[in-house]
């Protein structure tokens, strides 16, 4: 048998774009959860509060698991130029089009296994 740990998954909003993901493990699944965990407490908490700055602080910390997530699981791209250098998983984060970085962090959720409504909590 033959395993390969990481994915490449070819985008689908640009052509010649292609991600490698990191597949799911044992040991990658705990690495994640330890690192989301109190993250997403502070989430669940701060949106059961009724004022306007709780649910900001919250969409804040909903970005910072996705960012997490993406450095989490994103190991390349390739066939994308950012400021006029190959991107890496931090310049799409910080540089790149918001649409392939939701595109990128789709892919990598796809690998965890959790399906969409399990993900939003």
């Amino acid at each position: 048998m033959t395993y390969e740990s990481v994915k490449v998954v070819e985008s689908q909003k640009a052509p010649g774009v292609m991600y490698t993901v990191a597949r799911m493990s044992f040991g990658r699944r705990m690495e994640l959860m330890r690192r989301v965990r109190e993250l997403a407490r502070r989430v669940e908490y701060l949106e059961a509060g009724e004022g306007t700055g709780e649910k900001m602080d919250a969409g804040l910390l909903r970005s910072e698991i996705d960012r997490l997530y993406l450095e989490w699981g994103l190991r390349s791209v390739s066939g994308l130029e950012v400021d006029g250098a190959e991107a890496t998983p931090v310049s799409l984060v910080e540089s790149g089009p918001e649409e392939l970085f939701r595109e990128a962090l789709d892919a990598i959720r796809a690998e965890t296994g959790l399906a969409e409504a399990e993900r939003k909590n």
